[in-house]
């Protein structure tokens, strides 16, 4: 009776302990665009499963985000490298996406917080065109795309080769100025037409603008046929998205580590691709994508 009494003592010591150790959910931010949802949805479900309480903030800006991390107000988030590494801490060297990884993480790491495995994919900026014409012109890169702006200046000044660029990117230190000095390419006023990023591949696809910027890792790109061209000069940094968790949320949950990084090592460029082009286009939920992709890995 003693002993039986002890071990009942001890399970619900045990039981007390895994409780407290949950009892609060894990405040889980993500950003306002479709991937970022994706990530949310993907976390929540995968970490339920595991036995992790997840509450979920989406469409939170990205400086709030950081605050609330470091603030402790957020536990964890998916962040890219190229955000930490030019908006955080305000580094405009060009790295390798190894170097661009482990700069953050050592410099993020003096606010508590831990960057876990990244992901092999690159969801950073880019022109596109439409892939038939591209093919058609004989342009692969950005600097074929330069020199044929240029020659069209010369050749034909009366048509105005159109860019689509989002209202961000005109503004930012990485944005189309430095692009410009970088690509030596020359721009009138009437060439660029600003507008919410989400347009700017329709307006590709459809011949309203030549060519457009776009995120690489978008769903758009696939479903709508267009050919990325190469940043020959390596300009645009890389933006790796990598779980980012506080020290003391990973100190105070086992297992956490392991899952998130599970989760980032199913994601590359081709998938994620997949999965936004399924939100984007097919126009499932967010929620129903996660589930059905973590069902065919076997996670769920």
């Amino acid at each position: 009776m003693r002993l039986t009494l002890c071990l009942l003592g001890l399970l619900s010591a045990t039981l007390l302990f895994t409780a407290s150790v949950h009892a609060a959910p894990l405040i889980l931010a993500t950003k306002s665009f479709t991937e970022q949802h994706i990530l949310s949805a993907l976390t929540v479900q995968y970490l339920q499963k595991k036995g992790f309480q997840v509450q979920p903030q989406t469409n939170i800006a990205t400086v709030i985000s950081r605050n609330a991390m470091i603030n402790k107000q957020v536990d964890m988030t998916w962040e890219y490298t190229g955000t930490s590494l030019i908006i955080f801490n305000h580094i405009k060297e060009r790295m390798t996406p190894e170097q661009s990884y482990e700069t953050v993480k050592r410099l993020d790491a003096k606010h508590g917080l831990v960057w876990l495995k990244p992901a092999d994919m690159n969801n950073t900026y880019a022109f596109a065109m439409q892939r038939k014409r591209a093919e058609a012109e004989h342009i692969n890169t950005m600097s074929d795309m330069v020199a044929k702006i240029e020659q069209i200046r010369k050749t034909d000044p009366k048509h105005n080769w159109m860019l689509g660029l989002d209202l961000e990117f005109s503004g930012r230190s990485d944005g189309m100025q430095p692009f410009q000095q970088a690509y030596n390419l020359a721009l009138d006023r009437p060439q660029i037409r600003q507008m919410d990023p989400g347009l700017v591949y329709n307006a590709v696809r459809d011949g309203f603008v030549d060519a457009g910027l776009v995120y690489t890792t978008d769903g758009r790109v696939k479903g709508f046929d267009l050919k990325v061209l190469e940043d020959d000069k390596g300009f645009f940094p890389s933006y790796a998205v990598t779980p980012v968790v506080r020290k003391d949320t990973l100190a105070a949950n086992p297992g956490l580590e392991e899952a998130l990084n599970t989760l980032s090592g199913l994601l590359n460029n081709d998938v994620i691709m997949t999965l936004n082009a399924k939100v984007d286009i097919d126009h499932q939920t967010p929620q129903q994508v996660a589930h059905d992709f973590l069902r065919e890995k076997g996670l769920l």
